[in-house]
């Protein structure tokens, strides 16, 4: 047999990067877990898989997004322990919940920072070994903001829109080098960043903004209950590395899928009404200060 294909996955310590890395390592992938606290991720992608401390398929390697030095360090630790990777996943991200009004400029830039700047720095660094491989793959990891801009979550839908064009730009790129880029929208998953813990909370429930912001956020907790769980995340995932053309794009949930369907085929009048009442979203004019009840 040779060598199993190496994967880099970001954000791999906890949620749907934890997953991931634990199901392709079991799927006989070589796993590098780049990561914030590789120390703590790599005992706990042990506990996951079962795997001794020293296993040669599970690599951690320190990573923080926001910072262009550990992006550099981190790709050569990257080349040097596995070469030119098979694959490279940019699960890490972080999400930030707020109207535009409310969710200041710095906020915008810190989401950008880390969830789209930090992971092109790191392709840079990655793509002239990859290049002269002659293969591989690039998967972004989307979500339902990205393929449609969202309401209390306008930053995180603009980087992941930002992402996924980024993404396709890059396919006719690499594409003649043997590299092929995949972008998987992510519908609802049960992880920590629907939760209060994993969310910069910028929204103001008693403030002009409040009705929009309780109502989705009522809507938004009786999703969770009918999340996916990480572990469907994740072969799905491992489905799309097999990915053969220069660019895919896969809806990843129900949700998603669903929604990139309508995103299809739908008006964009219709869609917009269907996404207000669907979030609890008032009708137009209905918050001015001159409406009547």
């Amino acid at each position: 047999m040779g060598e199993p294909r190496t994967v880099v996955i970001t954000g791999a310590s906890r949620g749907l990067g934890l997953a991931s890395a634990a199901h392709l390592y079991r799927l006989g992938w070589r796993v590098v877990g780049a990561m914030r606290s590789p120390d703590v991720g790599l005992e706990r992608l042990c506990d996951a898989t079962g795997a001794p401390p020293d296993d040669p398929r599970l690599v951690g390697i320190q990573l923080d997004l926001a910072d262009r030095a550990s992006i550099d360090a981190a790709a050569k630790s990257i080349e040097t322990a596995v070469g030119a990777p098979y694959a490279v996943v940019h699960n890490a991200g972080i999400m930030a919940a707020g109207c535009v009004e409310e969710m200041d400029v710095d906020v915008w830039q810190h989401l950008f920072t880390t969830n789209l700047f930090g992971p092109v720095a790191l392709t840079k660094a990655l793509l002239p070994s990859m290049r002269a491989a002659g293969r591989g793959r690039i998967v972004v990891i989307s979500s339902e903001g990205g393929a449609r801009g969202m309401p209390t979550i306008a930053a995180y839908s603009a980087v992941k829109g930002a992402s996924e064009r980024w993404a396709e730009a890059m396919a006719g790129e690499v594409a003649p080098f043997g590299l092929g880029v995949t972008i998987l929208v992510a519908g609802t998953f049960d992880t920590d960043i629907l939760t209060d813990a994993g969310v910069q909370d910028y929204r103001c429930l008693d403030g002009p903004y409040g009705p929009i912001n309780t109502n989705i956020d009522r809507r938004g907790r009786l999703a969770i209950r009918i999340a996916g769980t990480p572990q469907r995340f994740a072969r799905g995932l491992a489905k799309a590395l097999d990915d053969t053309a220069p660019l895919t794009r896969h809806a990843v949930g129900p949700d998603a899928h669903m929604l990139l369907i309508s995103n299809r085929f739908l008006p964009n009048r219709l869609l917009q009404q269907v996404t207000r009442v669907a979030m609890g979203i008032p009708r137009f004019g209905s918050l001015r200060s001159d409406s009547v009840a």
